[in-house]
């Protein structure tokens, strides 16, 4: 058992005090009429000495912040879910026994406080407290005000205790839902049907990444945590859904940094009879709607960038960003020979099963081109090495229908005309299985059941995931994907 500090030992020393006194020190439930800010919001405008004319009956709850005690009479600040409100607490009031209670509270206790609003002379909105009510003993202290949570790490550790002391902290956590259901709003008022498809799987496909395995007993049988959404998803179209969307949690077995979680949450909806371009409008319009109705503007402080999302939003080929970075013409036909003396050249280093003019085509861009695109902008033609599930572009088949978003340099979401020949899908499949023997952990297996899926007709379609995370890492302007997440994967202490 681990030893307390002081000042844990005079707070347990108080809650055994409130427990002879017959007060349950961890309380029950509260009924309260309003929240912080709704009341300060509902009497900015009344004057001081209008008060005593109006009804202004309140009760609140919430941590104690702040105390100031005087005497017979203090001032104390609680803190609901919608911010902070001054309560003025007198003997006179509430009599000798709450009173002496009241005195016993620390920073960090829960209270329950009814009475009337009135307004210092300051001018502030402040509840005088009638009746006052213990209702959590907090056997820890918080933070210094000043001080908090310096060490970050602690912060994602110790999440409700940064949500405490950290009003930035709180806003995110709470925008983060409503930027969520606005997609889900927009969605579903572009004629999309939310579904939810199986997070375990035998096989590992729909994305490159090293999975999480994990074991079904009754079964005996290996499984894989999903890596990605789409095959089940495109199945619905197969199956006449035509419109569908999921938003959940994906896991990639991968290291963790600013901009990577194991465990993040993807958006991949899929349109029957629509295209790449389709989806670059999707993908605009749903943007800016999140900045208008969730967040109310549209440039934003980002990756060290002001971000623009006013459009139309910039669409470059990646060859032709290759080529504008390096003079280099990959559009040009050239063996693969060529390619490995070019990446030479260029100090590019090429692993086994990354021996294709495609792959090289790629190290050059996330060389000299990833980090170059700062406002949005649509990157499409990707070689068909590196798009597995992707239509060929019926102009030059050594390219797919493909685009990424990129916004200050960092992917957003990846989109694709979807492959729906059964005969193409199952030879880019055997190609992966090659890769997989040379050496790729993140390449796919072979979805056999898919396959047939696709043999009984899946409409033409547009495709796109997004990066849930990231997407709000971009609107509530925060440089680390842990600040978006409440919890966070950790390292061990």
């Amino acid at each position: 058992m681990r030893e307390f500090t002081e000042q844990e030992l005079v707070r347990r020393e108080k809650e055994k005090k409130i427990r002879e006194l017959g007060i349950d020190s961890f309380g029950h439930s509260f009924k309260r009429t309003g929240f912080a800010l709704d009341i300060k919001e509902k009497y900015k405008d009344v004057l001081h000495d209008d008060f005593e004319s109006l009804d202004t009956n309140e009760t609140v709850a919430g941590r104690i912040m702040f105390i100031r005690k005087m005497g017979k009479a203090s001032f104390f600040t609680i803190k609901d879910k919608t911010g902070a409100i001054q309560i003025y607490i007198s003997i006179n009031d509430i009599g000798e026994d709450s009173y002496n209670l009241f005195k016993s509270a620390d920073i960090g206790d829960i209270v329950g406080v009814s009475g009337k609003a009135m307004k210092t002379k300051t001018g502030e909105v402040t509840i005088k407290c009638l009746e006052y009510t213990h209702l959590v003993k907090a056997l820890r202290p918080l933070p210094e005000k000043f001080h908090g949570l310096t060490d970050i790490e602690e912060r994602y550790r110790r999440r409700y205790v940064d949500l405490i002391m950290n009003d930035d902290s709180k806003r995110v956590a709470f925008l983060r839902p409503k930027i969520i259901r606005c997609i889900q709003n927009f969605m579903d008022n572009k004629g999309f049907t939310e579904v939810e498809t199986p997070i375990l799987s035998t096989l590992l496909t729909g994305a490159s990444a090293r999975p999480f395995i994990t074991h079904h007993n009754a079964q005996d049988l290996d499984m894989y945590l999903r890596i990605a959404l789409e095959l089940p998803l495109k199945r619905l179209l197969v199956g006449g859904m035509e419109a569908v969307y999921e938003i959940g949690r994906v896991f990639r077995n991968e290291g963790m940094d600013p901009k990577h979680n194991p465990e993040f949450t993807l958006m991949e909806a899929y349109l029957a009879y629509s295209d790449l371009d389709g989806m670059m409008d999707l993908t605009e319009n749903m943007f800016q709607t999140i900045a208008k109705n969730v967040m109310g503007k549209m440039t934003y402080n980002f990756g060290g960038y002001e971000i623009n999302l006013e459009g139309p939003w910039a669409r470059v080929s990646m060859t032709d960003a290759i080529k504008n970075a390096t003079g280099i013409d990959f559009k040009k036909e050239m063996t693969v020979d060529e390619a490995l003396e070019l990446a030479h050249e260029h100090h590019i280093e090429v692993q086994d099963h990354e021996h294709s003019v495609g792959h090289i085509i790629n190290l050059f861009f996330e060389k000299y081109v990833e980090e170059t695109l700062i406002q949005p902008t649509f990157l499409y033609g990707h070689p068909i090495e590196i798009s597995p599930l992707t239509k060929k572009n019926p102009e030059d088949p050594r390219f797919v229908d493909r685009f990424e978003l990129f916004i200050a340099g960092k992917e957003f979401a990846n989109a694709y005309t979807e492959l729906n020949d059964p005969i193409d899908q199952l030879e880019r499949f055997e190609e992966q299985l090659k890769e997989k023997n040379l050496g790729n952990e993140e390449a796919n297996d072979i979805d056999m059941d898919f396959i047939e899926a696709l043999e009984y007709g899946m409409p033409p379609a547009g495709g796109i995931g997004y990066g849930i995370d990231r997407l709000c890492m971009l609107f509530l302007e925060q440089e680390s994907i842990r600040d978006v997440l409440l919890f966070p994967t950790m390292k061990s202490r």
